[in-house]
């Protein structure tokens, strides 16, 4: 395998898993990157390791460039195994070699491997030298784990980012201009709306720090670098950190014998008349990661279900624990389905919804079929409330 310069001294040398379809419950179809950098220098530096399933790619990529037991430093930007997973083979070569982390990066390296390693803990504004090149430190706790922190290059303008402004996309082109940005910016979109989302404050005390830096290159934990288009995702994290949404809904629902659907239709003819931007979700057919993709910067969002057995369908009752726990914020909510007796879905839906925080503006139950009537008086009262 071979390793990818990046700049005179610095090279990716990480992993490209092709075959990941499902990354902490999110669908993943175009794979993942781990991404590892290597820094020659007086001290030969190695920032992030890969997943431990790709722990010979790396080495194989780092021997490209020099034999991996003459590594010096290892920067822990994050404890997660997938950036983590093969530190443990360059202490086997090195066991001396130094292991930065900041503290809670520390404490969550020795819980997860069980190892005392030659730790060094740092703290946010701290600087190591290279030789002639430093490291600046910057902590970043909660985007998205308590240790995470970023790592920045004066000398070279990179920043490394870990998890920030990263995407799942495994891809031969390394840069953000060997892609179509097109996609790359989806698949950023994606990510943060299912990793980052719920850290939004935490995310813009992040983003404080970068416009008092020059930068020529943001090296993501995942995905493509940014090299070219860098105002275009430092303005995207501004908007979606911020909740900012335009006038779009989102409607996602499951049916059984198409009462429910056809109020889901009802629903869209009234957003349709006042202008929004309307995308339909069926969720027996959309995974529930595409639909928070679509949520990420819609102002309504609109579930419904039919009752089976007292509950929701269960399609339904998975997407909305799944929201609940994404926290989208600043959204607002209309409930539908039907029943044939019981009805007790919409009520789960409208209570999901306010546990999660949306502002619900209407709720609509059917016993069994519906008439063009009542799909009507839905579409008008909608009418009446956006």
């Amino acid at each position: 395998m071979k390793a990818r310069k990046l700049k005179e001294g610095v090279y990716w040398v990480g992993a490209i898993d092709w075959q990941v379809r499902n990354f902490h419950g999110y669908s993943t179809p175009k794979g993942t990157t781990y991404n590892a950098y290597l820094i020659i220098d007086e001290k030969i530096t190695l920032i992030d390791s890969v997943k431990y399933t790709h722990t010979e790619e790396m080495l194989s990529r780092i021997s490209d460039v020099i034999n991996p037991a003459k590594i010096d430093v290892i920067i822990s930007n994050h404890v997660e195994p997938d950036h983590s997973g093969a530190i443990s083979a360059i202490v086997e070569l090195n066991p001396s070699v130094e292991v930065y982390a900041c503290a809670a990066g520390v404490k969550g390296l020795q819980e997860h491997y069980f190892e005392n390693w030659n730790f060094k803990s740092v703290k946010s504004g701290e600087t190591i030298s290279l030789g002639k090149r430093s490291l600046h430190f910057v902590t970043t706790p909660m985007v998205h784990w308590p240790d995470n922190m970023m790592t920045y290059m004066p000398e070279e303008k990179i920043l490394f980012s870990n998890d920030a402004f990263g995407q799942h996309l495994g891809s031969w082109g390394l840069l953000d201009d060997e892609e179509p940005l097109d996609i790359i910016m989806h698949e950023a979109k994606k990510y943060y709306a299912n990793i980052v989302l719920p850290y939004g404050k935490q995310v813009q005390k992040a983003m404080e720090v970068i416009p008092s830096i020059a930068i020529d290159m943001i090296c993501t934990s995942h995905g493509i670098i940014w090299k070219n288009h860098i105002p275009v995702i430092l303005e995207a994290y501004r908007k979606w950190s911020n909740n900012e949404t335009e006038k779009k809904v989102v409607i996602a629902w499951d049916s059984m014998w198409n009462t429910t659907e056809k109020m889901a239709y009802a629903i869209y003819e009234a957003f349709e008349l006042k202008g929004y931007r309307v995308v339909m979700r069926n969720l027996q057919v959309n995974h529930e990661s595409d639909v928070m993709t679509d949520i990420i910067d819609a102002e309504y969002v609109c579930v419904g279900s039919p009752t089976l057995n007292h509950e929701m369908m269960t399609n339904v009752i998975g997407f909305l624990t799944y929201m609940r726990g994404l926290k989208p914020k600043n959204r607002k909510a209309f409930v539908f389905g039907s029943y044939g007796w019981s009805g007790q879905s919409v009520e789960g839906i409208e209570t999901f919804m306010k546990d999660a925080g949306f502002d619900v503006k209407g709720m609509y139950k059917q016993k069994f079929k519906i008439s063009q009537q009542e799909l009507d008086t839905i579409k008008n009262d909608i009418l009446d409330k956006i």
